[in-house]
């Protein structure tokens, strides 16, 4: 499945049960977001507004609320088979050049793919069916008031492009807007993100002006490759093709050097003065809390493009769960094996949704020697966005590291404080209230697995309880006779 546009993506969710129209008018205003917050929660379906009051363009929302459409989204029936395609071409990569004329043949499929995926420019767009550069005013989109002590609107579902002044190349990041009025934006660049870096270096170059653009509902697989915390250089997307296993088609800008996607609903664009820094927030973030006032870019908007009939793409974040649960979810099995390069003894991953994404992270590890649980986390901390890490617990490979049940009772069995628990200090996430220093804090490792004498248990390790194979499959066989209702 290779969704064009945001629209084919509505459409094939919306045969499928998965989206519902309401038509009754809505406020955007505090009313969209209760209304989406409780679907949300439920397990609900994708929501349509068509009738926003004060606003001509509908309002589509929880697109990716569930893991059945987040695996749709990104062209895959489960996020395992993601991660499968992504472990498929580490190998490739990882693995020795093919020998012989069979093996290079079977390379052969992989590489066509390839071929096809790098981004395609073309000339003519959707996204400029309607272009609007005399005094555009963003104030007419369907912007949500989200939460009640919000500085105002944001765009949260965004594709913020920017590029590197040194070398030209693009960073796409997901990162919230907050309109100031009809022609300024705050640009929510956190300090460890690409577009960050960018306005960085664009200041040491004394570079007055960098040229941006906010796009919004893009193709389902370009919006998550904005979210996906890619390595270093890795071009969103070129990613976004892998998953399409198409090339993302980009058009070039009206009004700045900056290339968009072409099927995109809206594009807004401008540019950002280095020297230009205004309060942005608060704002009702993923962690549940409101993030502070700080100071951010601001974008001056030169231009907004987009189709006729435009459909505003956007979310909520808050209390988990939400819809960006599921993006997390995504990512969790895209990182797993990214981990696996570096760290090939992981077997699986869990970053729980209450955790909010990064703030917990659960792995288990086939253990081989003294010590390497604690390896594994400081490895894990070194590995680019995992280093905001809070928490990270490491189990033995038998353990199901999505069963949390499951990971506690190690934790309470396995764990002695003093011996088990590994304390650093280091980056923390930009919106973590919780750490006594803006964005550096401390960080706790719990090394869950069974302990060997070398690592300062002497005594005997018991064996778990288990039952004999036998009599399990015994009991099983008869489970009728016994007239047990369960």
């Amino acid at each position: 499945m290779a969704f064009q546009d945001l629209r084919e993506f509505i459409t094939f969710i919306e045969k499928r049960g998965q989206l519902r129209r309401i038509s009754a008018p809505v406020s955007a205003d505090l009313e969209i977001t209760e209304i989406t917050d409780r679907v949300s929660k439920a397990g609900g379906p994708a929501l349509l507004f068509e009738n926003v009051r004060g606003y001509a363009m509908p309002v589509v929302i929880n697109l990716f609320g569930s893991e059945e459409r987040m695996a749709w989204a990104l062209g895959v029936q489960n996020l395992d088979e993601l991660g499968a395609r992504i472990q498929k071409w580490l190998d490739i990569v990882q693995n020795r050049p093919p020998e012989g004329l069979i093996e290079k043949a079977k390379l052969l499929p992989e590489l066509a793919e390839l071929a096809r995926i790098f981004p395609h420019t073309v000339s003519h767009a959707p996204c400029q069916e309607v272009v609007i550069t005399d005094k555009p005013d963003i104030t007419t989109l369907p912007i949500l008031q989200c939460w009640p002590q919000d500085a105002g609107k944001y765009l949260t579902l965004t594709m913020c492009h920017s590029k590197d002044p040194n070398t030209g190349k693009r960073n796409i990041g997901m990162y919230r807007v907050q309109v100031r009025d009809g022609q300024t934006v705050g640009m929510h660049w956190q300090i460890h993100k690409g577009g960050a870096a960018h306005f960085r270096d664009a200041q040491v170059r004394a570079k007055q002006r960098m040229e941006v653009a906010v796009v919004i509902g893009a193709d389902p697989a370009s919006v998550y490759s904005a979210s996906a915390p890619l390595p270093p250089g890795v071009d969103e997307l070129l990613f976004a093709g892998f998953l399409r296993r198409k090339a993302v088609e980009v058009v070039q800008c009206k009004t700045v050097d900056v290339k968009v996607p072409a099927h995109a609903e809206i594009v807004i664009e401008g540019y950002v003065d280095t020297d230009e820094l205004l309060p942005e927030g608060p704002f009702g973030d993923h962690t549940g809390y409101y993030t502070p006032v700080e100071p951010y870019p601001v974008m001056h908007i030169t231009a907004v493009t987009h189709r006729r009939n435009p459909i505003y793409a956007t979310t909520i974040v808050g209390k988990p769960p939400m819809e960006d649960a599921y993006l997390g979810k995504a990512t969790e099995r895209f990182f797993l094996h990214l981990l696996r390069v570096v760290l090939p003894e992981i077997v699986d991953m869990n970053m729980p949704i209450e955790g909010g994404f990064h703030n917990v992270v659960i792995v288990s590890i086939r253990k081989r020697y003294p010590g390497q649980a604690k390896k594994v986390m400081a490895g894990i901390w070194g590995m680019m966005l995992m280093m905001l890490s809070k928490f990270i617990i490491v189990v033995d490979e038998h353990v199901n590291v999505q069963n949390l049940r499951d990971v506690l009772f190690y934790v309470g069995n396995n764990v002695d404080p003093k011996r088990d628990t590994l304390l650093v200090d280091g980056p923390v996430d930009a919106l973590d209230h919780s750490s006594p220093y803006e964005k550096y804090g401390w960080k706790m490792g719990l090394d869950a697995t069974a302990k060997l004498p070398e690592e300062g248990h002497p005594r005997p390790w018991p064996d778990e309880i288990v039952m004999s194979p036998e009599i399990k499959e015994l009991v099983t066989k008869r489970w009728a006779e016994y007239g047990i209702q369960m």
